[in-house]
């Protein structure tokens, strides 16, 4: 990808463009903080040295690309999985209707490349599960745009295994990542900073995070009761059964939405539910989470400005939580969210799973525990443990079918049954974490006869 860039950096440095961040960058303030040397080498660092990875290039990644490049920000690397939709545009203003098809990451950065002169910016294609822990070190700042909790969790995860410990395990702040990540709903928004090992991380809140919404299986196909059940039961079940495309289901096809929104229209007239419309059925089959143009542009320009104060050290960042609210007027305010000490992620200690009874417990029960208990959250667990014998065994694991078949058979045995003792650790690997976890099983009933 070309990249329009100056001949001679040391120009592009004094131009006029950069004399607002001069006169916060060359010279003291009431705030600053007490190790700020005011310099031109500040700007410097920005433009030359200075490396930032944004994660998400939506409705948050467009603001935020925006932002750091008109703020001085000269490398800048950006990661995206998905293509652009037509319903992107009306948001995602660096895409362009010919764009439609094209990667979010790659239009994204030959957007800012050609308007931003000074900045360079890499895309990359891909999910963020495709790279290790050294891609992710190259970096000073990551700073995350995303609408999925499982990829927070993800990259969370990942920059707390990059942390190195001293020996009085203490931890090695040259190895500390910060990150800092925003997020939107609607006329909701919230902005945080992240230093890894140091202050509360995304595991440490996940109760703050809004309840996937999920329908029974059971209630879809027997008794619906909302219009979102009759589409639901289509797109689930009639869908794979009369396939009348002969093509996977795809959202943005409007054949494919019609055809479902009148299979639920029918459905619904069967049960007497009302509330079928087109908009519905278009929001529950691509999961549409209300996206507000401005309110994105406030979220994006609170991360910016915390990537900046981090990468300068020009004031002190923020601490370390912000909520903003423009439903009814403008409400915004800023706390700090605390370290939990029985954090999964950041807690360096096994974790207490309470068992009430090893005897009536399956590991069904256990599984279903994990990925419904907030603390956890998780979305398809894989366990093992170290049985008494030392040998290691695997309890289930969906992921694989043949493990997956050969380990079913446990999910209807109790604890008991399984030989697992109070006590037992238990490691748990899932999608919302590049590391394992460890459990601790707990019963509360230590008197209880083990079968």
């Amino acid at each position: 990808m070309s990249v329009a860039s100056p001949s001679n950096p040391s120009i592009a440095l004094q131009s006029k463009r950069w004399n607002g961040l001069r006169h916060v960058l060359e010279r003291e303030g009431l705030f600053c903080k007490d190790d700020f040397s005011p310099s031109p080498d500040n700007l410097e660092f920005l433009q030359t040295k200075s490396k930032v990875l944004i994660i998400g290039a939506g409705g948050l990644g467009c603001e935020l690309l925006k932002d750091l490049a008109l703020m001085g920000f000269g490398d800048l690397h950006v990661i995206d999985m998905d293509t652009i939709e037509l319903s992107n545009l009306n948001r995602q203003f660096l895409f362009r209707r010919t764009d439609i098809g094209s990667s979010k990451a790659e239009c994204a950065a030959r957007f800012i490349n050609n308007r931003v002169p000074t900045c360079k910016v890499t895309p990359h294609f891909a999910k963020i599960q495709d790279f290790d822990e050294s891609f992710y070190q190259q970096f000073h700042i990551i700073v995350c745009g995303l609408d999925s909790i499982v990829a927070r969790r993800w990259i969370n995860g990942m920059l707390l295994s990059m942390l190195r410990y001293e020996e009085d395990n203490t931890i090695d702040v040259s190895s500390i990542i910060p990150m800092i990540d925003g997020g939107t709903e609607g006329f909701k928004g919230n902005a945080r900073v992240i230093l890894p090992g140091f202050t509360a991380c995304i595991e440490c809140t996940l109760d703050l995070f809004p309840p996937q919404v999920n329908y029974p299986l059971c209630t879809i196909a027997n008794t619906p009761r909302l219009p979102e059940h009759c589409i639901e039961y289509v797109k689930l079940i009639q869908w794979d059964k009369e396939n009348p495309f002969g093509v996977p289901l795809d959202g943005d096809d409007p054949q494919h939405i019609g055809w479902i929104y009148e299979r639920a229209q029918e459905r619904a007239n069967q049960f007497n539910i009302s509330g079928i419309t087109y908009r519905l059925v278009q929001g529950v089959i691509k999961h549409i989470i209300p996206a507000v143009a401005s309110t994105n542009a406030v979220i994006a320009a609170a991360c910016a400005l915390e990537v900046f104060k981090l990468a300068t050290s020009c004031y002190d960042s923020m601490s370390n939580y912000l909520n903003f609210n423009d439903l009814d007027g403008i409400y915004t305010y800023t706390y700090e969210a605390e370290k939990s000490e029985t954090c999964l992620a950041c807690s360096n200690n096994p974790q207490l799973l309470n068992i009430e009874n090893p005897n009536t417990t399956t590991l069904e029960d256990v599984i279903k525990q994990l990925c419904e208990l907030p603390r956890f959250q998780l979305k398809s667990p894989a366990l093992t443990t170290v049985m008494a014998d030392g040998k290691q065994r695997t309890l289930y694991m969906a992921s694989v079918k043949s493990i997956e078949e050969a380990t079913r058979k446990n999910l209807t045995q109790s604890l008991g049954e399984l030989c697992l003792q109070d006590g037992q650790l238990l490691t748990v690997t899932d999608a919302t974490s590049p590391t394992a976890m460890t459990l601790q099983l707990k019963y509360q009933a230590n008197e209880v006869e083990m079968l």
